[in-house]
Protein backbone atom coordinates (compact mmCIF):
# COMPACT_ATOMS: atom_id res chain seq x y z
CA UNK A 1 0.00 0.00 0.00
CA UNK A 2 1.55 3.26 -0.98
CA UNK A 3 2.07 6.53 1.42
CA UNK A 4 0.37 8.95 -1.33
CA UNK A 5 -2.58 9.03 -4.24
CA UNK A 6 -1.45 7.24 -6.97
CA UNK A 7 -2.56 9.80 -9.62
CA UNK A 8 -1.82 7.73 -12.34
CA UNK A 9 -5.09 5.28 -10.60
CA UNK A 10 -6.81 8.73 -10.18
CA UNK A 11 -6.58 10.09 -13.79
CA UNK A 12 -7.40 6.67 -15.22
CA UNK A 13 -10.33 6.00 -12.92
CA UNK A 14 -11.83 10.09 -13.34
CA UNK A 15 -13.29 8.27 -16.85
CA UNK A 16 -14.20 5.07 -16.00
CA UNK A 17 -16.27 7.03 -13.27
CA UNK A 18 -17.51 9.08 -15.95
CA UNK A 19 -18.40 5.88 -17.67
CA UNK A 20 -21.18 6.07 -15.52
CA UNK A 21 -23.05 9.11 -16.20
CA UNK A 22 -25.17 7.59 -18.87
CA UNK A 23 -27.00 5.07 -16.69
CA UNK A 24 -26.97 7.94 -14.01
CA UNK A 25 -28.71 10.48 -16.66
CA UNK A 26 -31.13 8.07 -17.56
CA UNK A 27 -32.59 6.62 -14.29
CA UNK A 28 -32.88 10.67 -13.43
CA UNK A 29 -34.78 11.49 -16.57
CA UNK A 30 -36.71 8.56 -16.63
CA UNK A 31 -37.89 9.35 -13.12
CA UNK A 32 -38.10 12.75 -13.64
CA UNK A 33 -40.50 11.36 -16.33
CA UNK A 34 -42.77 9.77 -13.91
CA UNK A 35 -42.83 11.84 -10.93
CA UNK A 36 -43.26 15.29 -12.54
CA UNK A 37 -46.87 14.32 -13.76
CA UNK A 38 -47.40 12.27 -11.11
CA UNK A 39 -46.16 14.57 -8.60
CA UNK A 40 -47.88 17.99 -10.08
CA UNK A 41 -51.41 15.28 -10.35
CA UNK A 42 -51.31 14.22 -6.72
CA UNK A 43 -50.40 18.25 -5.72
CA UNK A 44 -53.72 18.94 -6.93
CA UNK A 45 -55.59 16.37 -4.95
CA UNK A 46 -54.09 18.31 -1.77
CA UNK A 47 -54.86 21.81 -3.13
CA UNK A 48 -58.30 21.02 -4.37
CA UNK A 49 -58.61 19.21 -1.03
CA UNK A 50 -60.15 15.83 -2.75
CA UNK A 51 -61.05 13.70 0.22
CA UNK A 52 -59.87 10.26 -0.51
CA UNK A 53 -56.34 10.92 -2.84
CA UNK A 54 -55.41 14.11 -0.89
CA UNK A 55 -55.08 11.91 2.42
CA UNK A 56 -53.52 8.89 0.52
CA UNK A 57 -50.84 11.91 -0.53
CA UNK A 58 -50.38 13.00 2.65
CA UNK A 59 -49.97 9.37 3.78
CA UNK A 60 -47.41 9.06 1.04
CA UNK A 61 -45.52 11.87 1.19
CA UNK A 62 -44.79 10.75 5.37
CA UNK A 63 -43.82 7.26 4.46
CA UNK A 64 -41.15 8.65 2.06
CA UNK A 65 -40.05 10.98 4.57
CA UNK A 66 -39.80 8.65 7.13
CA UNK A 67 -37.97 6.21 5.53
CA UNK A 68 -33.95 6.34 4.75
CA UNK A 69 -33.87 5.36 0.06
CA UNK A 70 -31.54 2.99 0.96
CA UNK A 71 -33.94 0.98 2.86
CA UNK A 72 -36.70 1.43 0.06
CA UNK A 73 -34.03 0.47 -2.38
CA UNK A 74 -33.25 -2.88 -0.19
CA UNK A 75 -37.43 -3.52 -0.01
CA UNK A 76 -38.10 -2.87 -3.86
CA UNK A 77 -35.07 -5.45 -5.18
CA UNK A 78 -35.70 -8.33 -2.54
CA UNK A 79 -39.43 -7.98 -2.42
CA UNK A 80 -40.03 -7.39 -5.82
CA UNK A 81 -38.34 -10.51 -7.65
CA UNK A 82 -40.07 -12.33 -4.78
CA UNK A 83 -43.49 -11.00 -5.54
CA UNK A 84 -42.82 -11.51 -9.50
CA UNK A 85 -41.55 -15.32 -8.68
CA UNK A 86 -45.13 -16.00 -7.36
CA UNK A 87 -46.91 -14.35 -10.24
CA UNK A 88 -44.95 -16.14 -12.83
CA UNK A 89 -44.87 -19.50 -10.59
CA UNK A 90 -48.56 -19.50 -10.60
CA UNK A 91 -48.94 -18.17 -14.50
CA UNK A 92 -46.17 -20.97 -15.68
CA UNK A 93 -44.29 -17.88 -16.99
CA UNK A 94 -40.95 -19.57 -18.06
CA UNK A 95 -38.56 -16.48 -16.74
CA UNK A 96 -35.81 -16.01 -14.03
CA UNK A 97 -36.73 -12.61 -12.31
CA UNK A 98 -33.11 -12.62 -10.95
CA UNK A 99 -32.00 -12.21 -14.58
CA UNK A 100 -33.99 -8.14 -14.76
CA UNK A 101 -31.59 -5.59 -15.20
CA UNK A 102 -31.16 -3.69 -12.01
CA UNK A 103 -31.50 -0.91 -13.53
CA UNK A 104 -35.90 -1.43 -13.57
CA UNK A 105 -35.42 -0.96 -10.29
CA UNK A 106 -33.50 2.12 -10.06
CA UNK A 107 -36.81 3.21 -12.04
CA UNK A 108 -38.86 1.73 -9.58
CA UNK A 109 -37.50 3.27 -6.36
CA UNK A 110 -36.25 6.72 -7.56
CA UNK A 111 -39.96 7.90 -9.20
CA UNK A 112 -41.36 6.11 -6.02
CA UNK A 113 -39.37 8.60 -3.82
CA UNK A 114 -38.93 11.71 -6.24
CA UNK A 115 -42.75 11.61 -6.95
CA UNK A 116 -43.40 12.50 -3.18
CA UNK A 117 -40.88 15.08 -3.12
CA UNK A 118 -42.29 16.83 -5.95
CA UNK A 119 -45.86 16.47 -4.51
CA UNK A 120 -44.76 19.48 -1.70
CA UNK A 121 -42.69 21.14 -3.99
CA UNK A 122 -45.85 21.59 -6.77
CA UNK A 123 -48.44 21.95 -4.00
CA UNK A 124 -46.13 24.85 -1.95
CA UNK A 125 -45.89 26.65 -5.78
CA UNK A 126 -49.49 26.14 -6.90
CA UNK A 127 -50.71 27.62 -3.43
CA UNK A 128 -48.42 31.01 -4.02
CA UNK A 129 -50.45 31.88 -7.21
CA UNK A 130 -53.98 33.65 -6.66
CA UNK A 131 -57.05 31.62 -6.92
CA UNK A 132 -58.73 34.73 -8.21
CA UNK A 133 -56.58 34.02 -11.63
CA UNK A 134 -58.21 30.59 -12.01
CA UNK A 135 -61.78 32.12 -11.79
CA UNK A 136 -61.15 35.20 -14.14
CA UNK A 137 -59.59 32.63 -16.89
CA UNK A 138 -63.25 31.14 -16.31
CA UNK A 139 -64.73 34.24 -16.72
CA UNK A 140 -63.14 35.27 -20.33
CA UNK A 141 -63.96 31.46 -21.22
CA UNK A 142 -60.44 29.37 -20.62
CA UNK A 143 -61.51 26.33 -19.88
CA UNK A 144 -59.49 24.48 -16.55
CA UNK A 145 -56.73 22.98 -18.42
CA UNK A 146 -55.90 25.72 -21.18
CA UNK A 147 -56.27 28.35 -17.64
CA UNK A 148 -53.59 25.76 -15.53
CA UNK A 149 -51.11 25.69 -19.38
CA UNK A 150 -51.51 28.88 -20.10
CA UNK A 151 -51.58 30.96 -17.00
CA UNK A 152 -51.28 29.32 -13.50
CA UNK A 153 -48.27 26.75 -14.38
CA UNK A 154 -46.22 29.22 -15.93
CA UNK A 155 -46.40 31.23 -12.53
CA UNK A 156 -45.93 27.94 -10.07
CA UNK A 157 -43.06 26.91 -12.06
CA UNK A 158 -41.09 30.48 -11.75
CA UNK A 159 -41.61 29.86 -7.72
CA UNK A 160 -40.85 25.95 -8.35
CA UNK A 161 -37.64 26.28 -10.01
CA UNK A 162 -35.57 26.35 -7.48
CA UNK A 163 -36.86 23.30 -5.42
CA UNK A 164 -37.11 21.90 -8.81
CA UNK A 165 -33.47 22.23 -9.20
CA UNK A 166 -32.89 21.19 -5.87
CA UNK A 167 -35.14 17.85 -6.28
CA UNK A 168 -33.07 17.09 -9.52
CA UNK A 169 -29.91 17.63 -7.98
CA UNK A 170 -30.85 15.19 -4.76
CA UNK A 171 -32.14 12.82 -7.26
CA UNK A 172 -28.52 12.69 -9.13
CA UNK A 173 -26.81 12.52 -6.05
CA UNK A 174 -29.03 9.35 -4.66
CA UNK A 175 -28.48 7.29 -7.87
CA UNK A 176 -25.34 6.91 -6.35
CA UNK A 177 -26.83 4.29 -3.79
CA UNK A 178 -27.60 2.27 -6.93
CA UNK A 179 -24.60 0.74 -5.97
CA UNK A 180 -26.50 -1.49 -4.06
CA UNK A 181 -28.52 -2.74 -6.72
CA UNK A 182 -25.60 -3.41 -8.88
CA UNK A 183 -26.68 -0.53 -11.09
CA UNK A 184 -23.22 0.09 -13.05
CA UNK A 185 -23.45 4.13 -12.63
CA UNK A 186 -21.08 6.50 -11.31
CA UNK A 187 -20.14 4.80 -7.32
CA UNK A 188 -20.33 1.37 -8.49
CA UNK A 189 -17.73 1.80 -11.30
CA UNK A 190 -15.26 3.62 -9.47
CA UNK A 191 -15.02 1.63 -6.52
CA UNK A 192 -15.23 -1.92 -9.24
CA UNK A 193 -11.98 0.02 -10.42
CA UNK A 194 -10.41 0.32 -6.82
CA UNK A 195 -11.02 -2.97 -5.67
CA UNK A 196 -7.68 -4.11 -7.25
CA UNK A 197 -5.62 -1.77 -5.94
CA UNK A 198 -7.11 -0.81 -2.81
CA UNK A 199 -7.23 2.69 -4.04
CA UNK A 200 -10.48 3.52 -2.55
CA UNK A 201 -9.26 6.82 -1.57
CA UNK A 202 -8.94 8.19 -5.04
CA UNK A 203 -11.59 6.55 -5.83
CA UNK A 204 -13.61 8.23 -4.09
CA UNK A 205 -12.36 11.65 -5.26
CA UNK A 206 -13.13 10.81 -8.58
CA UNK A 207 -16.34 10.18 -7.43
CA UNK A 208 -16.82 13.13 -5.77
CA UNK A 209 -15.58 15.47 -8.91
CA UNK A 210 -17.79 13.63 -11.55
CA UNK A 211 -20.69 14.56 -9.34
CA UNK A 212 -19.62 17.76 -8.70
CA UNK A 213 -19.82 18.19 -12.03
CA UNK A 214 -22.06 16.89 -13.56
CA UNK A 215 -24.89 18.50 -10.28
CA UNK A 216 -22.84 22.02 -10.89
CA UNK A 217 -23.87 21.49 -14.98
CA UNK A 218 -27.44 20.38 -14.11
CA UNK A 219 -27.30 23.66 -11.68
CA UNK A 220 -26.35 25.92 -14.52
CA UNK A 221 -28.98 24.43 -16.79
CA UNK A 222 -31.84 25.56 -14.26
CA UNK A 223 -30.26 28.89 -13.37
CA UNK A 224 -30.93 29.63 -17.58
CA UNK A 225 -34.15 28.40 -17.59
CA UNK A 226 -35.30 29.88 -14.57
CA UNK A 227 -34.57 33.35 -16.90
CA UNK A 228 -36.61 32.46 -19.30
CA UNK A 229 -39.54 31.75 -17.02
CA UNK A 230 -38.51 34.71 -15.53
CA UNK A 231 -41.36 36.80 -17.45
CA UNK A 232 -44.15 35.07 -15.84
CA UNK A 233 -43.29 36.62 -12.68
CA UNK A 234 -45.27 39.01 -10.90
CA UNK A 235 -44.34 42.55 -11.12
CA UNK A 236 -44.64 43.02 -7.31
CA UNK A 237 -42.51 39.60 -6.81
Amino acid sequence: MSDGLNYKFLFDTFFVALSGVPITLIVTFVALLIAVPAGFSLALTRINRIPVLNRFAQVYVSFVRGTPIIIQIFIVYSSVPILLTSIFTKYNINMNVYDVNPIWYAFIVFSFNTTAVLIEVFRSALSTVDKGQLEASHSVGLTNSQAYRRIIIPQALVVAMPNLCTATVNLIKATSLGYAMSLQEITLKAKVAANVGYNYVEAYIDIFLVYLILCSLVEFAFKLYEKRLSKYKPANA
